[in-house]
């Protein structure tokens, strides 16, 4: 059950991911929590006995299932740290961490292959967590995650305070929570390991709902906090398009009165240039055209009335404000990958 509650979790961040494809440049964070999403789902019992048939039930889909976990928490990472850090840090080449990730995987595979099975096992560390070379497959994977994630959350906790907007400040300190529940959860599967091998297995059951609730809120963090940004910025969005639309209806009506009846004010932009523009441009345009037309001819304004004036400010204020509108801006911490 805490396979499927923790396989749920990891998709329906990737649900949350998946609208905003087209405009990120950078899928780090989708790419890395669908493999993750795989090597969950590949742990769900009825899956893992399917598949595992496959291949002779010999258990090697537990062998992929870990070797993508590991892939992904690399790369998740790698995706965290860089939109939590400046760009002279963040962008740096992580040669070391992929040749550490390398040996993980080596470990991983070479432990595996000296562990003594009887046929596929849904339950495979339970079965078989007695054995040293289990012991050791399950410790290599867990130590390598806790380090991953302990400096994951690191990162988040220092640089959370420079991070441009308060969505993005919320969603590292999620983010950062959950690694430090991972942390935890290392710790916990750590301590099991190192009983079942002792043969304490009263005491191994006793950690176990410890280790469920620690698994499901550790995802629960991780995938809220990442989930945030891009959520954030779709609400964000639909606002900003409902309020740009509300202001050219408006000044609409003052453009007709002003620039409307000048052509020497009009920009010359051609019709297909004018077509492509969006909402914040054009009512830039359109802003800049009534400015030109008053200025040329004061009169014009008597004939708006308190309505269109405060219309005419708003669009002011508005192409004013600290959102660079219609424009490509740098991005700050946190907006470069999540």
């Amino acid at each position: 059950m805490i396979q499927v509650a923790a396989a749920v979790l990891i998709w329906l961040l990737v649900a949350c991911l998946l609208p905003g494809t087209r405009r990120r440049r950078d899928h780090s964070v989708l790419t890395a929590a669908i493999t993750i999403a795989v090597a969950l789902t590949l742990n769900i019992d009825q899956v893992y006995s399917s598949l595992d048939a496959a291949f002779g039930g010999r258990n090697y889909v537990d062998l992929l299932a870990n070797v993508s976990m590991v892939v992904g928490i690399y790369f998740l990472s790698r995706a965290i740290i860089r939109a939590a850090t400046p760009d002279d840090v963040g962008e740096r080449r992580d040669t070391p961490g992929i040749v550490l990730l390398g040996l993980v995987i080596l470990g991983l595979s070479l432990n595996f292959s000296f562990i003594s099975t009887h046929g596929s096992s849904t339950r495979f560390m339970l079965d078989y967590g007695d054995q040293f070379p289990a012991a050791s497959y399950s410790a290599i994977q867990f130590v390598y995650i806790g380090y991953v994630v302990s400096v994951t959350g690191a990162t988040c906790f220092r640089f959370r305070t420079g991070m441009s907007r308060p969505y993005y400040r919320l969603a590292f300190t999620f983010i950062g929570i959950g690694c430090a529940l991972a942390v935890l959860l290392v710790t916990l599967v750590l301590a099991m390991d190192a009983l079942h091998l002792q043969g304490q297995l009263d005491a191994m059951r006793a950690v176990s709902p410890a280790y469920d609730a620690t698994m499901i809120a550790a995802m629960a963090f991780l995938c809220v906090g990442l989930a945030i940004p891009p959520v954030a910025r779709r609400i964000i969005r639909r606002k900003e398009s409902e309020t740009q639309d509300e202001l050219f209806r408006g000044l609409s009506g003052v453009w007709e009165k002003t620039a409307g009846r000048r052509q020497d004010v009009r920009l010359q932009l051609g019709v297909e240039s004018l077509r492509q523009q969006d909402q914040a441009r054009k009512l830039h345009r359109m802003l800049v055209e009534v400015q030109d037309a008053l200025l040329v001819e004061p009169g014009l304004a008597s004939s708006l009335d308190i309505r269109e004036l405060r219309v005419l400010s708003a669009v002011e204020n508005y192409l004013a404000g600290p959102i660079d509108h219609g424009t490509k801006v740098r991005k700050g911490r946190g907006e470069r990958a999540l």
